[in-house]
Protein backbone atom coordinates (compact mmCIF):
# COMPACT_ATOMS: atom_id res chain seq x y z
CA UNK A 1 0.00 0.00 0.00
CA UNK A 2 1.19 3.52 -0.79
CA UNK A 3 1.24 6.58 1.39
CA UNK A 4 -1.90 8.05 -0.19
CA UNK A 5 -3.79 4.79 0.24
CA UNK A 6 -2.71 4.47 3.88
CA UNK A 7 -3.15 8.10 4.92
CA UNK A 8 -5.54 9.43 2.29
CA UNK A 9 -8.22 10.41 4.81
CA UNK A 10 -5.72 12.25 6.98
CA UNK A 11 -4.26 14.10 3.99
CA UNK A 12 -7.77 15.01 2.82
CA UNK A 13 -8.68 16.44 6.22
CA UNK A 14 -5.45 18.45 6.33
CA UNK A 15 -6.10 19.78 2.83
CA UNK A 16 -9.66 20.78 3.77
CA UNK A 17 -8.46 22.59 6.91
CA UNK A 18 -5.77 24.43 4.94
CA UNK A 19 -8.35 25.23 2.25
CA UNK A 20 -10.70 26.79 4.81
CA UNK A 21 -7.75 28.72 6.26
CA UNK A 22 -6.93 30.03 2.79
CA UNK A 23 -10.59 30.87 2.13
CA UNK A 24 -10.74 32.82 5.38
CA UNK A 25 -7.70 34.84 4.30
CA UNK A 26 -9.18 35.43 0.85
CA UNK A 27 -12.40 36.65 2.44
CA UNK A 28 -10.58 38.95 4.84
CA UNK A 29 -8.56 40.47 2.00
CA UNK A 30 -10.52 40.32 -1.26
CA UNK A 31 -13.99 40.96 0.13
CA UNK A 32 -12.70 44.07 1.88
CA UNK A 33 -11.25 45.24 -1.43
CA UNK A 34 -14.55 44.72 -3.21
CA UNK A 35 -16.88 46.05 -0.53
CA UNK A 36 -14.74 48.62 1.30
CA UNK A 37 -15.79 51.66 -0.70
CA UNK A 38 -19.47 50.73 -0.64
CA UNK A 39 -19.43 50.22 3.13
CA UNK A 40 -17.26 53.28 3.71
CA UNK A 41 -19.62 55.46 1.72
CA UNK A 42 -22.59 53.96 3.60
CA UNK A 43 -24.21 52.72 0.42
CA UNK A 44 -24.55 49.39 2.22
CA UNK A 45 -23.97 48.21 5.78
CA UNK A 46 -21.34 45.70 6.88
CA UNK A 47 -23.99 43.01 7.37
CA UNK A 48 -25.37 43.65 3.90
CA UNK A 49 -21.84 43.51 2.44
CA UNK A 50 -21.23 40.15 4.10
CA UNK A 51 -24.47 38.72 2.69
CA UNK A 52 -23.79 40.12 -0.78
CA UNK A 53 -20.22 38.82 -0.75
CA UNK A 54 -21.26 35.38 0.51
CA UNK A 55 -23.70 35.00 -2.38
CA UNK A 56 -21.91 36.61 -5.28
CA UNK A 57 -18.30 35.73 -4.40
CA UNK A 58 -19.36 32.08 -4.27
CA UNK A 59 -21.34 32.40 -7.50
CA UNK A 60 -18.39 34.06 -9.22
CA UNK A 61 -15.97 31.38 -8.08
CA UNK A 62 -18.38 28.63 -9.09
CA UNK A 63 -19.27 30.04 -12.50
CA UNK A 64 -16.11 31.83 -13.60
CA UNK A 65 -13.35 30.22 -11.55
CA UNK A 66 -12.77 27.12 -13.65
CA UNK A 67 -9.96 28.51 -15.80
CA UNK A 68 -8.14 29.90 -12.76
CA UNK A 69 -8.45 26.58 -10.93
CA UNK A 70 -7.19 24.69 -13.97
CA UNK A 71 -4.16 26.96 -14.29
CA UNK A 72 -3.28 26.61 -10.62
CA UNK A 73 -3.81 22.85 -10.70
CA UNK A 74 -1.82 21.91 -13.76
CA UNK A 75 -0.69 25.03 -15.60
CA UNK A 76 2.28 26.04 -13.42
CA UNK A 77 3.71 22.55 -13.07
CA UNK A 78 2.94 19.34 -14.95
CA UNK A 79 1.45 16.83 -12.47
CA UNK A 80 2.57 13.94 -14.70
CA UNK A 81 6.15 14.66 -13.61
CA UNK A 82 5.24 13.22 -10.21
CA UNK A 83 3.17 10.33 -11.53
CA UNK A 84 5.54 7.87 -9.84
CA UNK A 85 5.47 9.76 -6.52
CA UNK A 86 2.02 11.34 -6.29
CA UNK A 87 2.34 11.81 -2.54
CA UNK A 88 5.04 14.44 -3.17
CA UNK A 89 2.56 16.42 -5.27
CA UNK A 90 0.03 16.18 -2.43
CA UNK A 91 2.62 17.35 0.10
CA UNK A 92 3.70 20.20 -2.14
CA UNK A 93 0.21 21.45 -2.89
CA UNK A 94 -0.80 21.34 0.78
CA UNK A 95 2.42 23.16 1.70
CA UNK A 96 1.77 25.82 -0.96
CA UNK A 97 -1.82 26.23 0.26
CA UNK A 98 -0.74 26.58 3.89
CA UNK A 99 2.10 28.96 3.03
CA UNK A 100 -0.21 31.17 0.97
CA UNK A 101 -2.83 31.19 3.74
CA UNK A 102 -0.28 32.18 6.40
CA UNK A 103 1.14 34.98 4.26
CA UNK A 104 -2.36 36.28 3.49
CA UNK A 105 -3.19 36.34 7.19
CA UNK A 106 0.04 38.14 8.14
CA UNK A 107 -0.17 40.70 5.32
CA UNK A 108 -3.88 41.41 5.81
CA UNK A 109 -3.52 41.75 9.59
CA UNK A 110 -0.79 44.35 9.08
CA UNK A 111 -2.59 46.18 6.29
CA UNK A 112 0.07 45.36 3.70
CA UNK A 113 -0.78 45.25 -0.02
CA UNK A 114 -1.19 41.61 -0.92
CA UNK A 115 -2.71 39.60 -3.75
CA UNK A 116 -4.15 36.14 -3.29
CA UNK A 117 -3.27 35.24 -6.88
CA UNK A 118 0.33 36.38 -6.50
CA UNK A 119 0.55 34.48 -3.22
CA UNK A 120 -0.69 31.09 -4.41
CA UNK A 121 1.24 31.26 -7.70
CA UNK A 122 4.44 32.15 -5.85
CA UNK A 123 3.89 29.37 -3.33
CA UNK A 124 3.43 26.73 -6.04
CA UNK A 125 6.45 28.00 -8.00
CA UNK A 126 8.51 27.86 -4.81
CA UNK A 127 7.40 24.33 -3.98
CA UNK A 128 8.07 23.08 -7.52
CA UNK A 129 11.45 24.79 -7.93
CA UNK A 130 12.75 23.61 -4.56
CA UNK A 131 10.89 20.33 -4.07
CA UNK A 132 11.07 18.96 -7.61
CA UNK A 133 13.43 20.84 -9.91
CA UNK A 134 13.84 24.28 -11.39
CA UNK A 135 12.95 22.90 -14.83
CA UNK A 136 9.68 21.43 -13.58
CA UNK A 137 8.13 24.90 -13.52
CA UNK A 138 6.34 25.95 -16.68
CA UNK A 139 8.13 29.27 -16.88
CA UNK A 140 6.35 30.26 -20.07
CA UNK A 141 2.99 29.96 -18.32
CA UNK A 142 4.33 31.76 -15.26
CA UNK A 143 5.59 34.53 -17.55
CA UNK A 144 2.13 34.94 -19.10
CA UNK A 145 0.59 35.10 -15.60
CA UNK A 146 3.09 37.74 -14.51
CA UNK A 147 2.46 39.68 -17.72
CA UNK A 148 -1.25 39.73 -16.91
CA UNK A 149 -0.40 41.36 -13.57
CA UNK A 150 0.98 44.29 -15.58
CA UNK A 151 -1.44 44.35 -18.50
CA UNK A 152 -4.62 44.02 -16.40
CA UNK A 153 -3.95 47.03 -14.13
CA UNK A 154 -2.95 49.16 -17.13
CA UNK A 155 -6.12 48.26 -19.03
CA UNK A 156 -8.28 48.62 -15.92
CA UNK A 157 -6.70 51.98 -15.13
CA UNK A 158 -7.29 53.19 -18.67
CA UNK A 159 -10.94 52.13 -18.65
CA UNK A 160 -11.39 53.60 -15.18
CA UNK A 161 -9.93 56.91 -16.33
CA UNK A 162 -12.27 57.05 -19.33
CA UNK A 163 -15.30 56.26 -17.16
CA UNK A 164 -14.29 58.80 -14.53
CA UNK A 165 -13.79 61.52 -17.12
CA UNK A 166 -17.19 60.74 -18.63
CA UNK A 167 -18.79 61.08 -15.19
CA UNK A 168 -16.91 64.30 -14.55
CA UNK A 169 -17.83 65.73 -17.94
CA UNK A 170 -21.45 64.65 -18.33
CA UNK A 171 -22.64 64.45 -14.71
CA UNK A 172 -20.43 66.43 -12.34
CA UNK A 173 -19.89 69.15 -14.93
CA UNK A 174 -23.52 69.42 -15.91
CA UNK A 175 -25.61 72.50 -15.13
CA UNK A 176 -28.20 70.17 -13.59
CA UNK A 177 -26.04 67.45 -12.01
CA UNK A 178 -28.82 65.72 -10.08
CA UNK A 179 -30.87 65.21 -13.24
CA UNK A 180 -27.73 64.18 -15.11
CA UNK A 181 -26.93 61.61 -12.41
CA UNK A 182 -30.45 60.20 -12.62
CA UNK A 183 -29.99 59.75 -16.36
CA UNK A 184 -26.39 58.55 -16.26
CA UNK A 185 -26.24 56.06 -13.38
CA UNK A 186 -28.67 53.55 -15.00
CA UNK A 187 -26.50 53.68 -18.13
CA UNK A 188 -23.38 52.77 -16.14
CA UNK A 189 -25.30 50.00 -14.40
CA UNK A 190 -26.33 48.69 -17.82
CA UNK A 191 -22.68 48.49 -18.89
CA UNK A 192 -21.66 46.73 -15.67
CA UNK A 193 -24.55 44.26 -15.83
CA UNK A 194 -23.91 43.48 -19.51
CA UNK A 195 -20.22 42.75 -18.91
CA UNK A 196 -20.97 40.57 -15.89
CA UNK A 197 -23.67 38.79 -17.87
CA UNK A 198 -21.32 38.08 -20.78
CA UNK A 199 -18.61 36.72 -18.49
CA UNK A 200 -21.14 34.46 -16.79
CA UNK A 201 -22.78 33.29 -20.02
CA UNK A 202 -19.63 32.73 -22.06
CA UNK A 203 -17.25 31.46 -19.36
CA UNK A 204 -19.36 30.34 -16.46
CA UNK A 205 -22.34 28.32 -17.60
CA UNK A 206 -20.28 25.64 -19.31
CA UNK A 207 -18.97 24.63 -15.89
CA UNK A 208 -22.49 23.62 -14.86
CA UNK A 209 -23.24 21.77 -18.09
CA UNK A 210 -24.89 24.60 -20.05
CA UNK A 211 -23.46 25.81 -23.32
CA UNK A 212 -24.70 28.92 -25.10
CA UNK A 213 -23.64 30.34 -28.42
CA UNK A 214 -22.05 33.77 -28.51
CA UNK A 215 -25.24 35.24 -30.00
CA UNK A 216 -27.37 33.67 -27.26
CA UNK A 217 -24.98 34.98 -24.62
CA UNK A 218 -25.33 38.52 -26.00
CA UNK A 219 -29.12 38.25 -26.06
CA UNK A 220 -29.44 36.94 -22.49
CA UNK A 221 -26.87 39.43 -21.23
CA UNK A 222 -28.84 42.28 -22.79
CA UNK A 223 -32.02 41.01 -21.13
CA UNK A 224 -30.21 40.71 -17.79
CA UNK A 225 -28.67 44.16 -18.12
CA UNK A 226 -31.97 45.66 -19.19
CA UNK A 227 -33.75 44.22 -16.16
CA UNK A 228 -31.16 45.63 -13.75
CA UNK A 229 -31.24 48.97 -15.55
CA UNK A 230 -35.00 49.23 -15.07
CA UNK A 231 -34.61 48.31 -11.40
CA UNK A 232 -31.86 50.91 -10.94
CA UNK A 233 -33.96 53.54 -12.72
CA UNK A 234 -36.80 52.90 -10.27
CA UNK A 235 -34.44 53.13 -7.29
CA UNK A 236 -32.81 56.30 -8.58
CA UNK A 237 -36.15 57.98 -9.20
CA UNK A 238 -37.15 57.37 -5.58
CA UNK A 239 -34.24 59.49 -4.34
CA UNK A 240 -35.46 63.04 -3.79
CA UNK A 241 -33.45 66.00 -2.43
CA UNK A 242 -34.80 67.40 0.83
CA UNK A 243 -34.16 70.96 -0.40
CA UNK A 244 -32.47 72.88 -3.18
CA UNK A 245 -29.37 73.85 -1.22
CA UNK A 246 -25.91 73.04 -2.57
CA UNK A 247 -25.17 70.66 0.28
CA UNK A 248 -28.36 68.67 -0.29
CA UNK A 249 -27.56 68.53 -3.98
CA UNK A 250 -24.21 66.91 -3.16
CA UNK A 251 -25.83 64.39 -0.84
CA UNK A 252 -28.50 63.56 -3.42
CA UNK A 253 -25.88 62.79 -6.05
CA UNK A 254 -23.96 60.65 -3.58
CA UNK A 255 -27.12 58.67 -2.81
CA UNK A 256 -27.76 58.20 -6.52
CA UNK A 257 -24.25 56.90 -7.05
CA UNK A 258 -24.81 54.72 -4.01
CA UNK A 259 -27.26 52.72 -6.14
CA UNK A 260 -24.42 52.13 -8.59
CA UNK A 261 -22.26 51.15 -5.63
CA UNK A 262 -24.70 48.41 -4.71
CA UNK A 263 -24.43 46.91 -8.19
CA UNK A 264 -20.69 47.28 -8.59
CA UNK A 265 -19.54 47.12 -4.94
CA UNK A 266 -17.69 50.33 -5.74
CA UNK A 267 -19.29 53.62 -4.80
CA UNK A 268 -16.84 56.20 -6.11
CA UNK A 269 -18.45 59.56 -5.43
CA UNK A 270 -17.45 60.07 -1.81
CA UNK A 271 -13.74 59.34 -2.39
CA UNK A 272 -13.68 61.61 -5.45
CA UNK A 273 -14.58 64.97 -3.98
CA UNK A 274 -15.60 66.89 -0.92
CA UNK A 275 -16.75 70.42 -0.46
CA UNK A 276 -13.88 72.83 0.01
CA UNK A 277 -15.86 75.00 2.42
CA UNK A 278 -14.56 78.21 0.87
CA UNK A 279 -17.21 78.89 -1.72
CA UNK A 280 -20.78 78.25 -2.75
CA UNK A 281 -20.45 74.75 -4.10
CA UNK A 282 -21.14 73.96 -7.73
CA UNK A 283 -19.85 71.27 -10.03
CA UNK A 284 -18.50 73.73 -12.55
CA UNK A 285 -16.88 76.31 -10.29
CA UNK A 286 -15.66 74.92 -6.99
CA UNK A 287 -12.20 73.47 -6.65
CA UNK A 288 -12.29 70.09 -5.00
CA UNK A 289 -9.78 68.44 -2.73
CA UNK A 290 -9.42 64.68 -2.56
CA UNK A 291 -10.80 63.02 0.52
Amino acid sequence: MGIIEDYGSVLLIIAIVCGFFMAWGVGANDVANAMGTSVGSKAITIKQAIVIAAIFEFAGAYLAGGEVTSTIRKGIIDPSILSETPHLLVYGMISALLAAAIWLMVATANGWPVSTTHTIVGAIVGFAAVGISFDSVNWGKVGSIVASWVVSPVLAGTVSFVIYMSVRRFILGSKTPVQAARRGVPFYIFLVAFIIGMVSMVKGLKHIGLSLSFEQSIMYSLIFAGGLTVLSWVLVRRIKPSSNSAHDEIMTIERIFGVLGIFTACDGVRPWVKRCGQCDWSFGGCEFSAE
